[in-house]
């Protein structure tokens, strides 16, 4: 199978777009991750897939972490964490009750660390959330090696006012 053809393939599939971080040793670390799912309602269970080669999948292991949804504004905040790190850090870090997280992100869920699976060339990161929120934003969406935005219902209605 041609592994880029395939990459290829499942860039057909628009995902919304998160940054994964994490604190070790006062340290902030992140991971920007497309790869993010809810697994269950009870127990509250997400999970994220990590590249074995990231050194973001060392951090999080036994590390409670939060997924933080990014909103359109913060396509700089993925590109940071995604290999392209910027001067100035386009965002600010919060302390959340259980990691770290961002102030501007269209949600975050604080997990504490559930399991670990072998998933080929990645790590699947599987957590409790511990805490979470959100707001009404127009999402960051990532479709087919691009990134776009999606429009929260809240948007729509106050265009139509």
């Amino acid at each position: 199978m041609d592994s880029r053809e395939y990459r290829n393939c499942m860039g057909r599939f628009a995902t919304g777009v998160t940054v994964v971080t994490c604190k070790t040793d006062n340290q902030h670390h992140g991971i920007t991750a497309n790869s993010f799912t809810s697994v269950s309602l009870d127990p509250p269970l997400v999970l994220v897939s990590v590249d074995r080669k990231a050194k973001a999948a060392q951090h999080l292991h036994t590390k409670p972490f939060t997924v933080n949804i990014l909103a359109s504004h913060q396509e700089d905040v993925a590109m940071h964490f995604a290999g392209r790190p910027k001067e100035q850090e386009p965002f600010s870090w919060t302390e959340g009750e259980h990691s770290v997280r961002f102030e501007e992100s269209l949600a975050f869920i604080e997990c504490t660390p559930w399991a670990e699976y072998d998933g080929g060339d990645h790590i699947i990161f599987v957590g409790k959330v511990e805490n979470f929120e959100y707001q009404d934003k127009d999402a960051l969406i990532y479709y087919s090696g691009k990134f776009t935005s999606l429009v929260s219902q809240a948007s729509l209605e106050n265009v139509s006012k």
